[in-house]
């Protein structure tokens, strides 16, 4: 149902051009297609960017930070959702902070933090964890730690694998998309730059990527509201070709391949490497 909303919101299913939609929630749901034709897939992505299986992760809502900005061994820029006390990290900050702490160096292409002598970066009971925002007054410390920048790399890994799956069985070049839609409970806003430098959507030129928000609420409106969208919405459940990405032979090679960041082929990621 959140894909067939998704389809219906962006109306992939009525243009000439191939289209690429990603819904990332609990699983990483993908949909790839035009007018004549849609496949779709759903990848064990897990819910890390929901905020689930993350320390200090969360739901978007006031108080969760939704960008975030590492300036080398400086200060951590962040900003919160209604701009109160920071709370945790939501989708959008999440995906930020994975991809700042890759660009910044403190974690390598596996993901793993560096010993790098960082001050910010501390042992717990739980293992290395880095500090985002100091405690004060008003706040707890917020921290991301070794077992949540795992949980974040597997869940872009399934997201990225399912998208190669589509789209060498339909033969799809990166030249043939037209548009890539990103949907997801982010929050208000979600930094597409930082989706391709972790390596999460394909290295297209970044104006053929559009963030369209809870499509899933959206879609679900729009059939309450009209007969004529619900029965288009079962239609284009019906047209849908589904590719069960368990049983699929490339797959796992696929999501092994994506566990890097950007990707262990990096001559998909020009504008990363």
């Amino acid at each position: 149902s959140d894909i067939v909303a998704g389809v219906l919101t962006t109306r992939i299913y009525t243009k000439k051009a191939i289209s690429l939609f990603v819904d990332i929630g609990t699983n990483g749901e993908v949909v790839l297609g035009n007018r004549d034709w849609l496949v779709c897939a759903s990848s064990s992505a897990g819910p890390a960017f929901e905020g689930s299986g993350v320390k200090h992760g969360m739901r978007a809502g006031a108080g969760a930070i939704e960008k975030l900005t590492v300036l080398g061994d400086g200060p951590i820029e962040f900003k919160t959702i209604g701009d109160t006390r920071p709370a945790g990290i939501c989708g959008s900050g999440l995906l930020d902070t994975l991809a700042e702490l890759f660009t910044n160096g403190i974690i390598d292409r596996t993901g793993r933090f560096k010993a790098n002598g960082d001050t910010r970066l501390t042992e717990s009971d739980e293992g290395l964890q880095f500090q985002l925002v100091p405690p004060a007054n008003d706040h707890q410390e917020i921290v991301i730690t070794q077992a949540d920048i795992n949980n974040l790399v597997r869940s872009k890994a399934g997201v990225f694998a399912a998208i190669r799956v589509l789209m060498e069985s339909t033969q799809t070049k990166l030249e043939d998309l037209e548009a890539i839609y990103l949907a997801g409970g982010f929050g208000n806003f979600l930094n597409v730059r930082q989706a391709v430098t972790v390596g999460m959507l394909p290295d297209v030129p970044l104006e053929k990527i559009q963030f369209v928000g809870n499509t899933s609420i959206a879609g679900a409106k729009t059939v309450l509201l009209s007969r004529k969208a619900l029965a288009t919405a079962e239609k284009i459940a019906k047209s849908m070709t589904y590719f069960d990405l368990m049983s699929h032979p490339g797959y796992m090679d696929e999501f092994i391949r994506a566990t890097f960041l950007p990707h262990t082929d990096l001559s998909l990621f020009p504008s990363v490497a």
